[in-house]
C-alpha cells in the first residue's frame, strides 16, 4: 500500500461539507500583479530579462564589428600614441619636471613658518608658482611636436592634479599659522590641525611646522586625495592579496579600454566624418546613437578603473585610509547630486577651498554653484583643447549647460524621472563633445588630403 503525505492532500473546499455540487467558490477581491494597487514590487525576473536583452543585443553588435571590420586590436598601436620617438619621452620628461614646482611650494612655506616672508609675500609666489604651472605645462605641449596627443592629455592631467594640490597645501598650511597665531581660537577647517591623532589608525601625531618636510609633501603628492592636512587616517596593514586584486583589474581593465576603443569606437568615429561634413542630419542621429554605446560602456570601464581599482590600489600601497573616492551617483536624481557624488576628491575641493570660502564672503548658493562649474568646465577645456592644440570650447560649453540642465531637473523632474534625466545626459551628451573635437581635429589634420 501507497502512502501519502498529508501536505500532499488537497485542501477541502468550503462547501465540502454541504451536498454535492458542481464547482466551489475561487475568487476573491484582488488586483492585477502590475497594477499600481496591487503593491507589488518583486520585479527582479524582469531585471534579468533586461540583462540577458542587453548582453544578446551587445553580442550581436560585437559579431556584426568583427565580420565587418575584422580583428583591429593592436597593442603596438598603443606603444605609438603615447611617442612619437622612442629615444624621445617628452611627456615623461614634462611630469619630472613637476617636481620644481612641489619643491617651490614646499620652500614658500618653510619660510612662511620661520617668518622670512610675510603672508602677503608667500601668497603671491604662492599664487606665480600655481599660474606658472599652469602656463608652463600648456606651452611645452603647444611647442613640443614630438609630444602626442595622449601624452598630453596625461601630462596635463598630472600638471592639473598637482596645481589643485598645492593650492590646498598652501590654503591648510596657511590655517595652520592662523591658528597658531590665534591660539585660544583655533580654527576648525576639515581637521586640518587637529589637536589630537585623527582616529587610531594615525601612527603618530604631526603638528605644524613640523609637516614641512620632503616626506610628508611627496606623500600628499602620491596620495589619492587632493585636500591636504597634518594628519591622515592610516590603515593598520597593507593586505596583499587585496592589492594584488586591485593590480589585476588595473592591467586587464585597462586592455579591455584599449581593445573596446580599437575596435568599437574609432571605426565608428571614422565612418562618422562623411555625415558631419555632408551636414546629413538624419546620419549624424544615427552615428551618434551608434557611437553612444561604445562610449558610454568605455567610460563606465573607465570609472571602475580608474576610482575603485587604480585608487585603491594607491590607497593601499601607502596605507591611506580614506576610501571614499565615490558614492552612489547611478542613483543620481538630479544633476548636483551626480556631481557631488561621481568623485569624491575632486568634490572635496571644490567644497573646501572654492565654494565654502565663496559663501563666507557672502556669495549666494546658485552663484558659487555656478562659478564651481565654471572652474570645472575651465579645466575640462585645458585638458582637451591643449593637447589637441585646437580650441572650440565644446568641453567648456558642455560643463555650463550642467548649470541650466541642473536648475531643470531640479524643478519639473524628479525621482526616475530625474535619474532617467541624468543618465540621457551622460549618454548622450559625451558622444556629441567626442564627435565634435574628432570632427574639427580631423577637418584641421587631414581634411586638405581628403
Amino acid at each position: 500500500m501507497y502512502t501519502f503525505e498529508p501536505l500532499l492532500l488537497p485542501r477541502p473546499c468550503a462547501c465540502s461539507n454541504a451536498p454535492r455540487r458542481l464547482s466551489c467558490s475561487c475568487h476573491v477581491l484582488q488586483e492585477s500583479l502590475l497594477s499600481s494597487a496591487s503593491g507589488y514590487s518583486n520585479y527582479r525576473g524582469i531585471l534579468n530579462w533586461c540583462v540577458v536583452m542587453l548582453v544578446l543585443s551587445n553580442a550581436r553588435l560585437f559579431l556584426e564589428n568583427i565580420i565587418k571590420y575584422g580583428i583591429l586590436v593592436d597593442p603596438i598601436q598603443v606603444v605609438s600614441l603615447f611617442l612619437k620617438d622612442p629615444y624621445s619621452w617628452p611627456a615623461a620628461c614634462l611630469i619630472i619636471v613637476s617636481n620644481v614646482f612641489i619643491l617651490a611650494a614646499l620652500y614658500t612655506e618653510r619660510r612662511l613658518a620661520v617668518g622670512t616672508f610675510s603672508e602677503t609675500s608667500g601668497w603671491i609666489l604662492h599664487i606665480f608658482n600655481l599660474l606658472f604651472l599652469l602656463v608652463f605645462s600648456s606651452v611645452t605641449v603647444l611647442t613640443v611636436p614630438s609630444l602626442t596627443p595622449v601624452g598630453g592629455v596625461l601630462s596635463l592631467g598630472v600638471y592639473t592634479v598637482l596645481f589643485l594640490k598645492l593650492y590646498s597645501y598652501q590654503d591648510a598650511n596657511r590655517w595652520c599659522r592662523e591658528s597658531r597665531q590665534a591660539e585660544a581660537k583655533r580654527l576648525r577647517r576639515s581637521h586640518s590641525c587637529p589637536n589630537v591623532a585623527n582616529g587610531s589608525a594615525v601612527r603618530s601625531h604631526v603638528s605644524y611646522p613640523g609637516n614641512l618636510t620632503h616626506r610628508d609633501m611627496y606623500y600628499f603628492i602620491l596620495a589619492p586625495t587632493l585636500c591636504y592636512q597634518l594628519n591622515f587616517p592610516r590603515s593598520p596593514r597593507i593586505r596583499k592579496r587585496f592589492l594584488m586584486r586591485r593590480l589585476f583589474e588595473m592591467l586587464f581593465l585597462m586592455q579591455l579600454l584599449v581593445g573596446l576603443i580599437q575596435q568599437w569606437m574609432v571605426p565608428t568615429i571614422q565612418n562618422s566624418m562623411r555625415p558631419f561634413q555632408e551636414m546629413d542630419f538624419s546620419r549624424m542621429v544615427e552615428r551618434l546613437l551608434k557611437l553612444a554605446v561604445p562610449n558610454h560602456l568605455i567610460w563606465l570601464i573607465f570609472f571602475y578603473w580608474f576610482f575603485h581599482s587604480s585608487m585603491n590600489f594607491v590607497a593601499e600601497l601607502l596605507q591611506f585610509g580614506d576610501r571614499e573616492f565615490y558614492r552612489d551617483w547611478w542613483n543620481s536624481e538630479s544633476v548636483t547630486y551626480f556631481w557631488a557624488n561621481w568623485n569624491i576628491p575632486v568634490h572635496k575641493w571644490c567644497l573646501r577651498h572654492f565654494y565654502k570660502p565663496m559663501l563666507r564672503r557672502g556669495t549666494n548658493k546658485f552663484l558659487a554653484q555656478t562659478f564651481v562649474f565654471l572652474l570645472s568646465a575651465f579645466f575640462h577645456e585645458y585638458l582637451v583643447s591643449v593637447p589637441l592644440k585646437m580650441f572650440r570650447l565644446w568641453a567648456f560649453m558642455g560643463m555650463m549647460t550642467q548649470v541650466p540642465l541642473a536648475w531643470f531637473v531640479g524643478r519639473y523632474l524628479n525621482g526616475n524621472y530625474g535619474n532617467a534625466a541624468v543618465w540621457m545626459s551622460l549618454i548622450i551628451g559625451q558622444p556629441i563633445a567626442v564627435l565634435m573635437y574628432v570632427h574639427d581635429y580631423y577637418v584641421i589634420h587631414y581634411g586638405s588630403s581628403s
